[in-house]
């Protein structure tokens, strides 16, 4: 079940959007400000995020700005649901690092829609990542070009590292292995720590580049 983050003062709004997404199958998570936003995304990171601009304590542009800074947001997909509708907030709002901008009064199918978009478009970006990894460390005769070098990392570390580059969420990661969120994110704090890279899209990068395939997948074609 996919987890929708919302973002919004106005507690009417929250609460019927709150029911219209889990009547079509979301499981929903709600927050008053955009501070309050960061500290629900830190306990449990949703597949989603749906915020509002104008709001008390921080308003929606902040909380994407600073939300895009960490390394647990850095690739989540984040919608902006706004009655700021000129041209320049709209521009403004993807330049801080929005997916899309939806404008009220809006049509609840339209935000589901522009939900499942975004949801479609991280499955396909994950799954071609994965592909690539799969292929990175095969030579065009099927013989292994170059052996990885062993990870530094501790065993619970190393799960993490694999299911990452798969391209599985903290929360999906949490469910696999039986851990909760944040203690995955600790844990995929101390791998990019250790590994000197800043967030996922350079994990998976680096796993890449140098060949790191699940155990699953060779163990596949063994």
């Amino acid at each position: 079940m996919k987890r929708i983050l919302i973002v919004d003062d106005d507690a009417a709004l929250r609460a019927a959007l709150s029911r219209y997404l889990e009547n079509r199958g979301f499981a929903v998570q709600v927050a008053a400000s955009g501070l309050d936003g960061l500290r629900v995304f830190e306990d449990n990171p949703p597949d989603v995020v749906v915020s509002d601009v104008m709001m008390p304590e921080m308003d929606g542009f902040e909380f994407c700005s600073r939300l895009r800074a960490t390394r647990a947001g850095q690739l989540v997909p984040f919608i902006f649901l706004s009655s700021k509708g000129e041209l320049d907030d709209r521009v403004q709002g993807h330049h801080i690092g929005a997916d899309d901008y939806l404008l009220k009064p809006f049509e609840p199918r339209e935000l589901v829609a522009k939900i499942e978009a975004q949801l479609e478009r991280s499955r396909r970006t994950h799954a071609e990542i994965v592909r690539l990894i799969q292929q990175s460390d095969r030579s065009p005769n099927g013989a292994e070009e170059h052996p990885p070098q062993p990870l530094p990392l501790t065993p619970a570390e190393e799960k993490v590292f694999w299911e990452v580059i798969q391209g599985y969420t903290n929360k999906q990661i949490g469910d696999r292995l039986f851990v909760s969120p944040r203690t995955v994110q600790t844990h995929l704090s101390n791998i990019l720590s250790k590994l000197q890279l800043e967030n996922r899209s350079q994990l998976i990068r680096y796993a890449y580049e140098r060949g790191y395939r699940p155990p699953s997948e060779e163990m596949a074609e063994d």
